[in-house]
């Protein structure tokens, strides 16, 4: 899932994942064949940024977090320095709220409850490795790029590494051009879970969004050293075949249509303006996305165009070249999505009400296999087999909005697996995040967010513009 983003009403490119569990709070899809991508999309706004726009507009002067994996809780807070306004510099520190809590407690003094738990309390708040920094610089070299720098240290856990990133952006007319290099980088599965990659470098050519019409994307994708399991040096399982070290060449075309169902018509008050302009409108809307995906891989990361396959074999095409260490992969894709919304979102109460359902076939050739399979045994008059059907299962995705009060909005997103061959359980709700949103109405369209991720326990305060 992509923490609360209504991807479906963009375009079919995976975006980068919210996460907690490093100070740049995101996390790049691990690529699969032929989705996700694992490619990111344009620029957003960095950690430090938001942090920044918490302490000084919104009254937060601490923001907290939560995840299992970074010790549990912690507080952020950002220290900017005064330079042009085309350069922003800033250090993120990072407090161990929960491991200072329970350091504290161990503390024989303290325990005893001796006069000197002020000064016990002082001793534990200098100890480095409560603590985490992270140095950002984002250049505008131009009206059309940018670059960022970053450095994070996490001394918090001295089994961490630095962590260290450079991202080049240039603007074109109708695309966006990234150059980036992560080391480590950081991937999340579809499992949820998170891999390290020693140096990930990619540049990435991608069309901009389109309400309709043809996008692409191209991406150059190189992967150096062994993966391995984030926060962890054994290896339980083997990690996914597209993160091991290797090239890849992985081009993407897809061809997008809306067509609205019904829009209201009824005038919105003149008294206020909406809360988010972008949720102004009440109305039920279709769309349909299909495309197709050609991998060419070189190097370890190219075993995985013999692994992309069904229990009967069926997958997209592929071919694997040992001999020179290659492969090559291709595959069709589709996605239909429907988006239901009542109300203007200018009221006080329940003025929003906003559904949003997803259908992802990633792998077009099994699909067509699959559907083709089902309507030869109806027509024979015989009882198709469940792996027919499991063929042309979609992937689900549900998110529903409500307004409570005023800015304040409930929102929840889910996935919905279907396992035919699980007789006792063939549809699982998986990937769940519930969050409360507060819509900045003067901003336009923007918010700040609060999500909750039950299956990974992981918390998080962020902010998003221009995002529905």
């Amino acid at each position: 899932m992509n923490r609360l983003r209504w991807v479906g009403e963009g375009d079919i490119w995976e975006l980068d994942m919210s996460t907690p569990v490093t100070l740049e709070a995101t996390a790049r899809a691990v690529s699969n064949d032929p989705l996700p991508l694992g490619l990111s999309r344009g620029t957003r706004l960095s950690r430090p940024k938001q942090a920044e726009f918490f302490h000084r507009f919104m009254a937060t002067p601490l923001i907290p977090s939560f995840s299992p994996l970074h010790g549990g809780l912690s507080l952020q807070r950002v220290l900017t320095f005064p330079f042009p306004n085309n350069w922003f510099v800033s250090l993120l520190g990072q407090f161990d709220v929960q491991r200072f809590v329970s350091e504290v407690k161990k503390t024989e003094a303290f325990v005893r409850g001796s006069a000197s738990r002020l000064s016990t309390l002082g001793k534990h708040l200098k100890d480095k490795s409560l603590y985490a920094l992270g140095f950002c610089s984002e250049l505008l070299l131009t009206p059309e790029d940018t670059l960022l720098l970053s450095y994070d240290t996490y001394k918090c856990d001295p089994n961490k590494n630095p962590r260290a990133k450079a991202v080049f952006n240039h603007k074109f007319p109708l695309h966006n051009l990234t150059a980036e290099a992560v080391w480590p980088g950081l991937f999340v599965d579809k499992d949820g879970e998170y891999w390290d990659v020693p140096l990930s470098m990619a540049i990435d050519l991608a069309s901009l969004p389109a309400e309709s019409g043809l996008s692409y994307h191209l991406c150059l994708h190189h992967n150096t050293g062994s993966p391995k399991k984030f926060n962890s040096d054994a290896v339980e399982v083997p990690p996914p075949a597209s993160l091991l070290p290797g090239l890849s060449l992985k081009s993407a075309f897809s061809y997008r249509a809306n067509m609205d169902l019904w829009r209201g018509i009824t005038p919105k008050l003149e008294t206020c303006k909406p809360y988010d302009i972008f949720l102004s409108s009440p109305h039920v809307s279709v769309s349909g996305i299909i495309g197709s995906v050609m991998t060419a891989a070189f190097g370890e990361n190219s075993i995985r165009t013999k692994l992309d396959k069904d229990s009967e074999g069926v997958g997209g095409f592929s071919l694997h070249l040992p001999s020179v260490n290659s492969g090559v992969m291709a595959d069709a894709l589709g996605r239909a999505s429907l988006t239901a919304q009542y109300g203007n979102f200018q009221k006080l109460f329940f003025d929003l009400t906003r559904f949003h359902a997803r259908l992802d076939f990633p792998h077009g050739l099994r699909f067509l296999t699959g559907a083709t399979s089902v309507a030869q045994e109806l027509l024979n008059s015989r009882q198709p087999s469940l792996e027919a059907f499991q063929r042309i299962c979609p992937e689900v995705s549900v998110s529903l909005q409500q307004q409570i009060v005023g800015p304040f909005s409930l929102r929840a997103e889910s996935g919905i697996q279907i396992d035919l061959k699980n007789t006792a359980n063939p549809v699982t709700i998986h990937n769940t995040v519930v969050a409360i949103e507060y819509a900045l109405q003067v901003l336009a369209s923007a918010k700040a967010v609060a999500w909750y991720s039950p299956k990974q326990r992981e918390f998080m305060i962020e902010l998003r513009f221009f995002e529905i």
